[in-house]
């Protein structure tokens, strides 16, 4: 149906003999293969990291609130801009979302001014999005939640493998922070459309000893010992030492997330040529503006490709004809006070509804030939223009 899907897996013959290797030893849920890919997940992020799997990003970020101990009646500084898991985990522990808005129609980070405004003698912990895998002004909103001592989560649903720019006092910018190591918790996402492609997955990572083991009980229904432990030998019972979930990983997506590890700096790398083609292409086209473009607080890994579409364009109508041309695009996001169950969500965030109203997503994956990327510009530009 589509001459340029939206997104394409990059497996090769490495994803399908890692999950051979799984089914041939017999055993599928948490051991070795979730073990070495927790290990190696750590090591990718360094700063003293510790990683564990499951079953997706949402588990991840719910059992980040469970393990800061965020409870009914207490709000979670929620980005206006980005997928509704954050707002879901959050009403689903009863806490109450506040809405922070972008920073401008080029940065659509969350704004540490409207973060600051929005803080309240309720307010527990602040969640930030690194939005297309560019990253929040991190130096800011840490220095917030330090100063009003408040948690932080970091949803990098869409940053593995992207960095931040830190800078200290006298001493130039430098590269190097990953995403993911700022918070007390951080949340990544391996679903099949991420840089990290393993079909359903999600890594909940921090740097707190402490925090570590409530998120390894949560994981695991509280249990002190799993059941690979048994059927090793290495126990032949179990406690369950606090109320937990089964958020665990399979074997299986373990395996391949250690090879699509492996591959990710090549593949952002790849992305990352894709999108200044789509740069060179788009700049200065009547009609559309490009987010991020003109500065970066570090390295992106270019999760997707976004454009914001002119006020008076017909976003609508771009769609149906790019669908016609056999292009296939997506929204990253709708506004989240325009779903049913959150239009209680009142507090305004004006920037945010602007671009959930007008911005479109193009094609992007590794895998992306700049042909391709020539008939997607081909066939926006013709649909503004027309």
């Amino acid at each position: 149906m589509w001459r340029v899907q939206l997104h394409k897996i990059n497996f090769d013959e490495r994803e399908y003999q890692a999950v051979k290797e799984v089914l041939d030893s017999g055993w599928l849920t948490i051991s070795e293969k979730t073990y070495s890919f927790e290990a190696a997940f750590s090591n990718f992020l360094s700063n003293g990291a510790k990683s564990l799997a499951v079953s997706n990003c949402t588990a991840a970020l719910h059992m980040a609130l469970l393990a800061c101990g965020i409870k009914s009646g207490d709000e979670v500084i929620t980005p206006a801009l980005t997928f509704i898991a954050d707002q879901n985990v959050t009403q689903m522990i009863g806490a109450k979302n506040v809405l922070s808005d972008i920073t401008s129609m080029e940065d659509w980070s969350a704004d540490p001014d409207d973060i600051e405004a929005r803080i309240t003698n309720k307010t527990k912990a602040v969640m930030i999005v690194h939005y297309a895998g560019f990253a929040c002004d991190m130096e800011r909103i840490t220095s917030i939640c330090k100063k009003h001592g408040l948690l932080l989560i970091e949803d990098c649903a869409h940053s593995p493998g992207a960095d931040y720019c830190v800078s200290s006092e006298n001493v130039p910018k430098e590269r190097g922070q990953p995403h993911g190591t700022f918070g007390d918790v951080s949340a990544f996402s391996f679903f099949a459309n991420k840089n990290i492609a393993i079909g359903e997955g999600g890594m909940v990572v921090t740097r707190s000893d402490e925090l570590y083991e409530k998120l390894k009980l949560l994981r695991s229904h509280g249990m002190s010992a799993q059941s690979f432990d048994r059927y090793k030998g290495r126990a032949v019972s179990y406690d369950v030492v606090s109320a937990g979930l089964n958020y665990r990983l399979t074997e299986t997506n373990s395996a391949i997330g250690l090879v699509q590890l492996a591959k990710l700096p090549e593949a952002n790398e790849k992305r990352r040529l894709l999108v200044e083609h789509y740069y060179k292409r788009l700049d200065n086209a009547p009609s559309i503006s490009i987010p991020f473009r003109r500065f970066s607080r570090g390295k992106p890994n270019y999760h997707i490709m976004p454009v914001l579409l002119s006020a008076e364009t017909d976003r609508a109508k771009v769609i149906q004809s790019m669908k016609q041309d056999g292009v296939q695009t997506s929204i990253h996001y709708p506004a989240v006070n325009m779903f049913s169950a959150y239009k209680n969500i009142v507090n305004p965030a004006p920037k945010a509804e602007y671009v959930s109203a007008h911005e479109l997503t193009l094609p992007l994956y590794p895998d992306m030939t700049v042909d391709e990327v020539n008939i997607v510009c081909d066939s926006l530009l013709k649909s503004c223009i027309g």
